[in-house]
């Protein structure tokens, strides 16, 4: 059987892969949180700190005590991604630091592919009506995506004879929520808080969306049609229907109770004062950082025509379709919603 690498195999695309492939490859999971959700028994669990020369020397030891030098592709899923705070140390060492530390790893082994994921936000955002595609200009503008554009071109410098694929991915769900913006967006409106009423930034833009069965896909066709591939291919992996913020706030209402939710825009100062003053107004959302609101204008739609040639490649999946069954979800079970989705029980009075 071929061997396939994935990092970070534990997470949401890393479970959701290994669900999907079963026992198709021998998976060598290098993961510093353990067990994925889904485990194939073709699966073997190898602990690893992308952050330690020690952990990844000591994980790649294990990989050819185990026999295999033969690397069909690295799937490199780990990343450090979070809302909490607009920086941390750990972009730098996970995202970038990690990514070539692997990389250096890899050197003794026979690699035939080497995939990246990305994000969307590598690159400047576009216009209603406009498009991104995989040459459009990059504008990374927090440190998130700053370390992804980095990662990137570490890959490129560091592939040798390796064949690479970037991955530029939009906005992960699945049909439980699971992504974090939205799970909020759709929390605000189910409790009816003010501030579910409200945007800093122009109702009109949004963000591309991408189902994790579509995500799942991308990965598999771009591991069995390696052969067939560019020596390095940037792809943007995307739904190509856009949702504006205005059309989710209504769609999310009217699901939920049955009318559809006006939003008001503000000016940006006044909503980064609200998130400074967050804990003591009525209805706030610690969710929302003073940081966040220069990128609430940000507009994402994707030209998705290039996965589409070299994959043969399009989702299947839409969130305007999947919106009622994640909001039904949550109407049907909310204790079970909020645990799924990481979100604390909501204390207020709902009506």
């Amino acid at each position: 059987m071929e061997t396939v690498i994935v990092t970070g195999s534990s997470g949401l695309i890393g479970s959701a892969f290994l669900a999907h492939v079963g026992e198709r490859y021998t998976e060598l999971c290098l993961d510093s949180k353990g067990q994925p959700r889904v485990s194939p028994k073709t699966a073997h669990i190898i602990p690893c700190d992308l952050t330690s020369d020690e952990s990844l020397h000591q994980a790649l030891s294990e990989v050819r005590r185990r026999g295999h030098r033969q690397i069909v592709s690295v799937l490199h899923l780990a990343a450090y991604y979070s809302f909490a705070s607009e920086s941390s140390s750990l972009y730098e060492q996970v995202n970038v630091h990690g990514t070539k530390r692997l990389l250096h790893g890899l050197r003794d082994f026979e690699v035939e592919q080497f995939i990246l994921a990305s994000t969307m936000l590598v690159h400047a955002p576009c216009q209603p009506g406009a498009r991104i595609n995989e040459d459009s200009p990059l504008k990374p503008k927090w440190i998130y995506p700053q370390s992804k554009v980095a990662a990137e071109h570490l890959v490129l410098r560091e592939r040798g004879d390796v064949q690479v694929v970037l991955m530029r991915i939009g906005a992960v769900y699945d049909d439980h929520c699971h992504s974090i913006p939205l799970a909020q967006q759709i929390r605000r409106i189910y409790e009816k808080r003010f501030i579910g009423r409200i945007l800093s930034g122009d109702v009109t833009h949004g963000v591309a969306f991408l189902h994790i069965e579509d995500m799942v896909r991308a990965l598999v066709l771009a591991v069995e049609r390696r052969k067939e591939l560019p020596q390095v291919t940037t792809l943007l992996i995307g739904e190509s229907e856009t949702l504006s913020y205005d059309e989710l706030q209504r769609t999310i209402s009217r699901q939920l109770h049955g009318q559809e939710w006006k939003t008001y825009q503000i000016p940006k100062t006044m909503a980064k004062i609200g998130c400074w003053l967050q804990n003591w107004l009525p209805g706030a959302d610690p969710f929302l950082k003073p940081w966040m609101i220069d990128l609430s204008d940000d507009h994402y739609a994707f030209d998705i025509s290039r996965a589409h040639t070299l994959l043969g490649w399009e989702p299947r999946r839409s969130l305007r379709k999947s919106l009622s069954k994640i909001v039904n979800e949550l109407k049907l079970d909310p204790a079970g919603w909020y645990k799924e989705n990481n979100l604390k029980a909501n204390t207020r009075p709902y009506q």
